[in-house]
C-alpha cells in the first residue's frame, strides 16, 4: 500500500537505532519494522548519524530523522539539530522505557534530545504522562504492530497448562519475579512455564539455570529466533510479562495478535497496550500474586465466580482480543507516514 504523499519524490529518512540486528532487541525490529512500513521513501537503518552515507552524498541530505532513544541516540541528535538552519527540522525522537520512566528524570543527554526534538513519540497509551506537562503537545503515540497468527487449539487447563515468559535476562524485565513464581509453583500438577531469552546477565543466567534445576515445571530455552519465539507464544496458554520497566512490550503485542491471554505487572508501560480495565495484573515483583494467577489459570479456585481455569482464560482472551485492532500494521503504516508528511514539511517551509 503507497501512503506517501502523491505526486512527490520519496523522502530521505534516517533511523537511528542504538543496536542493529545482531542484538535482536526491540530497538532493532522496531527500526526494520519501520523501515518496511515506511516504503516506497528510502530509509535506511544506522547507529549513529551523520555516517559514512550522510558524508558521501552532501548535496542529498537525509530529510527526517527518526530517533530510536533520547539517551543512547543523543549525540546523533544533537548532530542533527546542529546541522539544521532552523534548528532540529525533520526530528522524532522515539522513547523507550528507559527513557520514559527513569533516564528523563536525571540523565541530561536525554534531557537534550527531548528539548531539540520538534516531535517525541511514545509507544503506548500511558507514555504521554510520564513526560512533563510542557512536552506533552509536541509527543504522538504509536503503537506498534505484527502480524496476526490463528489462534491455536489448546488442552483443557485441568490437564495441563503451560505459561511463557519472553525477554532477555535483565534486571528491567524482572527475571526474578518469575524465578520466585516458579519455586512457589514447583508442587503444582500439570503447571509447566517455559522462559525464553538470553542471559544479558550472567548472574541472571545462572539463577535461571538453578531455577531449573530446582524446579521440574520451569524451563529456560535461552535465546530463541524469532519465529520460534512467535510459536511458543502461539501455543502457550498464557503468556507472563513481569517487567519493572516498559516502553511499550513487543511480546504484550504479539500475544494478543497470536490468541494468547496475558498476565501482565501493573506498570504504566504494560497499562498502556492493555488496559485500564484489564483483570490480568499483578504488582511489580509479586511474586505471589502472580502464582495465584496462574493458579487461576489453571483452573484453581480464588473464590470468583469464574468456574473453571478455561472460563478465566477465555475472559481475559475477550479482553485482549478488544485490544488487537490498535496493534494492525495498517494502522502504524497510516500514523508512520502521517508522521513523516509532518516533519518533512517543517523542512520545506
Amino acid at each position: 500500500m503507497n501512503t506517501a504523499t502523491p505526486h512527490t519524490e520519496p523522502v530521505r529518512i534516517v533511523i537511528v537505532s542504538p543496536v542493529l540486528a545482531d542484538a535482536n532487541n526491540g530497538n532493532w525490529q522496531t527500526a526494520q519494522r519501520w523501515r518496511t512500513l515506511l516504503a516506497p521513501h528510502a530509509v535506511r537503518i544506522i547507529k549513529q548519524w551523520p555516517d559514512a552515507e550522510a558524508h558521501r552524498h552532501p548535496n542529498q541530505p537525509d530529510q527526517v530523522m527518526l530517533a530510536l532513544h533520547a539517551r543512547r541516540s543523543a549525540t546523533s541528535v544533537a548532530a542533527w539539530a546542529e546541522r539544521q538552519p532552523l534548528g532540529a527540522q525533520g526530528l522524532a525522537v522515539v522513547l523507550t522505557g528507559t527513557d520514559l520512566y527513569r533516564d528523563i528524570q536525571s540523565d541530561p543527554a536525554a534531557q537534550q534530545s527531548l528539548a531539540l526534538a520538534p516531535q517525541l513519540v511514545v509507544l503506548q497509551a500511558s507514555g504521554p504522562d510520564a513526560l512533563p506537562a510542557d512536552l506533552r503537545a509536541k509527543t504522538r503515540v504509536i503503537f506498534q504492530s505484527s502480524a496476526t497468527l490463528p489462534t491455536l487449539s489448546k488442552p483443557s487447563t485441568q490437564a495441563q497448562l503451560r505459561a511463557v515468559m519472553v525477554g532477555h535476562l535483565r534486571d528491567e524485565k524482572s527475571p526474578q519475579t518469575l524465578f520466585a513464581t516458579a519455586s512457589l509453583l514447583q508442587g503444582e500438577p500439570n503447571l509447566f512455564i517455559d522462559h525464553l531469552g538470553e542471559a544479558l546477565d550472567p548472574a541472571l543466567g545462572d539463577a535461571a539455570r538453578a531455577t531449573a534445576a530446582a524446579c521440574p515445571n520451569y524451563r529456560w530455552l535461552g535465546g530463541q529466533p524469532y519465529t520460534a519465539t512467535r510459536r511458543h507464544i502461539q501455543r502457550a496458554h498464557v503468556l507472563v510479562h513481569a517487567s519493572l520497566i516498559e516502553g511499550g512490550a513487543h511480546v504484550v503485542m504479539e500475544a494478543i495478535l497470536s490468541g494468547t491471554p496475558v498476565l501482565a505487572s501493573r506498570i504504566p508501560g504494560n497499562v498502556g497496550m492493555l488496559g485500564e480495565d484489564y483483570a490480568g495484573y499483578f504488582e511489580p515483583g509479586d511474586a505471589a500474586a502472580l502464582a495465584q494467577l496462574l493458579r487461576r489459570c489453571r483452573g484453581v479456585s480464588m473464590g470468583s465466580g469464574i468456574s473453571s481455569g478455561d472460563d478465566w482464560l477465555a475472559h481475559l482472551g475477550a479482553q485482549c482480543a478488544l485490544r488487537a485492532p490498535l496493534f494492525s500494521p495498517d494502522a502504524e503504516r497510516t500514523a508512520l507516514q502521517q508522521l513523516v508528511r509532518d516533519l518533512n514539511n517543517t523542512n520545506t517551509v
